[in-house]
Order: C-alpha cells, then sequence, then structure tokens
C-alpha cells in the first residue's frame, strides 16, 4: 500500500510544481503500535489543496468493505481529525487490477465515506468508488490535473 501513497504524493507534488501552485503533499510517517491521522497530507491556503487522504490499494476489483479494510476505530478516529484540522477528508482507492490490467485510482470524499458506513452498509460498492473523480494514469504514474482537482473538490463541497 505504501507505494499507493507515495504514487498520490508524486502525482501531486508534480502537479504543484508544474502549476506553480503553492501546496505541498507528503506522506506520514507510521509507527508500527500508534494510530496514524491520515496516509497523506495536503498544505496549502488554498482550501481545495487542504486535504487529508486515507489510501487504500485493493489487489482485485470490488467492494471496499468495512470490516475488513479498515480497523475497528479507523473511520471515526480519522473522521475526527478531518474535523478538528478543517481539511477536506478524501480517501484514495486504487484497484491493482492484476496481471495485464492496469493500476486505476478513485478519490471519494471522505463524508460520502462516513455517511455509507453510519447508514448500515457493509461496503462502497465499486459502482459507488466509480463515480467519484478517476485519477488518470500517464506512463506508468498517476497524473494530478486541474479537472480533478476541481472534480473532487465540488464533490466534497456540494455533493
Amino acid at each position: 500500500m505504501a507505494e499507493f501513497e507515495w504514487e498520490l504524493v508524486r502525482a501531486f507534488n508534480t502537479f504543484f510544481e508544474m502549476e506553480g501552485i503553492e501546496a505541498i503533499a507528503y506522506r506520514l510517517r507510521q509507527a508500527r503500535f500508534s494510530a496514524q491521522h491520515m496516509d497523506v497530507l495536503v498544505d496549502s491556503r488554498y482550501p481545495e489543496y487542504y486535504l487529508a487522504i486515507e489510501c487504500k490499494s485493493l489487489a482485485t476489483e470490488g467492494p471496499l468493505y468495512f470490516k475488513q479494510h479498515f480497523s475497528p476505530d479507523q473511520i471515526e478516529r480519522e473522521s475526527r481529525f478531518v474535523e478538528l484540522s478543517g481539511r477536506t477528508g478524501v480517501l484514495a482507492v486504487e484497484f491493482r487490477g492484476g496481471r495485464g490490467r492496469s493500476k486505476r485510482a478513485h478519490l471519494i470524499p471522505w463524508s460520502v465515506v462516513k455517511e455509507i458506513r453510519d447508514s448500515g452498509a457493509s461496503c462502497l460498492a465499486i459502482e459507488t468508488v466509480e463515480s467519484y473523480p478517476g485519477i488518470p494514469r500517464v506512463r506508468g504514474g498517476y497524473r494530478m490535473s486541474h479537472d480533478t482537482v476541481s472534480e473532487l473538490y465540488n464533490a466534497c463541497r456540494y455533493g
């Protein structure tokens, strides 16, 4: 999973550098026996880039199960971090696809993840994941764009 996190950090920072945007993405260091707030943080004075991102990388294409893919209190803990920090919370889901299939990833507003879980659902359906912005891949790496960030920001604010 750490590979996906680093790819996401690289995609954001390359985008910021190419577009001259004052922002920086970084991966939080993980300690073996302590809870981590989120996987990737993006700092910026611009609200659309002030993000807290949880990353999930799945070997096969399918639903994201709350009990299987999240620790017992992870959603509450990370929701609290998003609330207290004022960041926009995001779940980044990567489908690795397997042999001969390329990777693909989607960005889902954290509020949607929490709402679906709180409704009693056991998972995020693949159709739900796919209905949110995808991150394009170019030459084997993810590439962030204004369109992707704008679509995500709008989904987080008005979705």
